[in-house]
């Protein structure tokens, strides 16, 4: 089946319509946080300032983890993704009130913590969807579709919004423009909220006879038994930790593209400027999303799974090399492309391995693990490249760093005789 095929069948585009509002959303939102952030010309951008930004965004989502799969195994999912999107448009509608009040300190923070830890609610339901949706041989490419496509709406959000924000800022201040742009996201909320109402209230499950029974507090007892069915089925355990080490070098390349953008290629007094070059530079990611997407159903096919994502991980190096060489404008924008290229290959391939080896019942748990370790790495890696960076960005040894961690995950944790027992494509 094509992905235009996928994209036309009634039941996955249904989930896809709410995937994809929401994140278009979230590049509305995300560029505003950025923009009041990491590019006011009234705060000064650092790789500490952006590391602890990293980790308020990423906190919530380790923090509710652990009950994330257990409200995902008990309730419907459908029901939680509704009621998780009016709650999200709430609390953006006060951190806008907030701003246009000049409270900017440690209230905002709160509100965003919360904005971002019922987003991972909201992504895991509809992650745990996709097999009740598509047909199991199409699992690879309705992952490809899915989480590339949201990528890709993500960074078009981020353009929406960066547009919106240009225009404002001719007659109002900066905040206010940020302030308006987080007003436009809560309205989109509530129309991915209006999408998911369209979906019955079983459909992505759980189905009746797979609802768990008992307390909702047994969340951090489940994330255990998550971590025990992982022991069982080590590959897709071993492909969890590729995917979380990849995520959280594309991470510290992230806040070195940022520092760099902000600071070294172009003048540190013109934030817009630097807000600009980082949004091109996003978007010719976005660009490596897809087409590494595109390519991994076919990949899949030619080299089984287990060998494409060794291969896809073994290239993302060489793009994190460039910039071993040189921090030019060029550079830094092929190394967006190939490490997000072969990144996105590794995740969608990972997450069709873990989906077809985890019965639904099993489902919710398990993915409230994977989003736990990847985003625990995603922390982890910003914190490392806060140690490591200047104030300019401009460093050979995080991307050689980085590169070493790729081949070593590609050489090591993925090595055949510890990786699969029997390859199937």
């Amino acid at each position: 089946m094509t992905f235009w095929q996928l994209l036309r069948d009634p039941k996955l585009s249904r989930l896809l319509r709410i995937r994809w509002s929401g994140q278009i959303t979230d590049g509305i939102f995300q560029s505003a946080l950025a923009s009041f952030i990491l590019f006011s010309p009234e705060r000064q951008a650092s790789a500490v300032n952006a590391a602890v930004a990293f980790a308020v965004v990423l906190l919530p989502y380790s923090v509710v983890g652990p009950f994330v799969g257990t409200l995902l195994d008990r309730f419907s999912r459908q029901r939680a993704i509704f009621f998780s999107n009016i709650a999200r448009s709430l609390t953006l509608l006060i951190i806008a009130a907030l701003i246009f009040n000049e409270r900017t300190g440690l209230e905002i923070t709160v509100f965003v913590l919360i904005a971002f830890g019922v987003n991972r609610l909201i992504l895991a339901g509809l992650s745990a969807g996709i097999p009740l949706m598509t047909p199991p041989k199409e699992l690879i490419s309705a992952n490809a579709l899915a989480v590339t496509g949201g990528s890709v709406w993500v960074v078009i959000g981020g353009g929406i919004g960066l547009g919106i924000r240009q225009l404002l800022t001719f007659s109002e201040s900066a905040d206010y423009a940020d302030a308006v742009l987080i007003l436009v996201a809560a309205l989109g909320y509530l129309i991915a909220a209006l999408f998911t109402s369209l979906i019955s209230k079983t459909e992505i499950g759980p189905r009746p006879h797979e609802i768990v029974k008992g307390s909702f507090t047994q969340g951090i007892i489940e994330m255990r038994e998550g971590f025990q069915f992982l022991k069982d089925h080590a590959d897709a355990a071993r492909g969890i930790v590729a995917t979380a080490i990849h995520r959280g070098g594309l991470t510290a390349l992230t806040l070195a593209a940022l520092l760099l953008e902000r600071n070294t290629f172009n003048d540190p007094a013109d934030s817009e400027a630097g807000l600009a070059g980082l949004s091109v530079t996003l978007s010719i990611a976005a660009t490596g999303f897809v087409v590494g997407a595109l390519a991994a159903p076919c990949g899949v096919r030619k080299f089984g799974r287990h060998r494409w994502m060794r291969l896809s991980i073994f290239a993302a190096s060489f793009g994190s090399l460039l910039l071993v060489i040189d921090r030019t404008p060029i550079l830094l924008a092929a190394t967006a492309f190939v490490a997000a290229m072969c990144g996105q290959s590794v995740k969608v391939t990972n997450d069709a391995l873990v989906q077809s080896k985890i019965d639904d019942y099993f489902r919710g748990r398990v993915f409230a693990v994977y989003d736990v370790v990847v985003n625990s790495a995603i922390v982890t890696g910003a914190l490392f490249a806060a140690w490591i960076l200047p104030i300019s960005g401009d460093s050979w040894l995080l991307p050689l760093l980085v590169a070493i961690s790729w081949v070593l995950v590609a050489t090591v944790l993925l090595r055949p005789e510890k990786f699969f027992l029997k390859d199937v494509a």
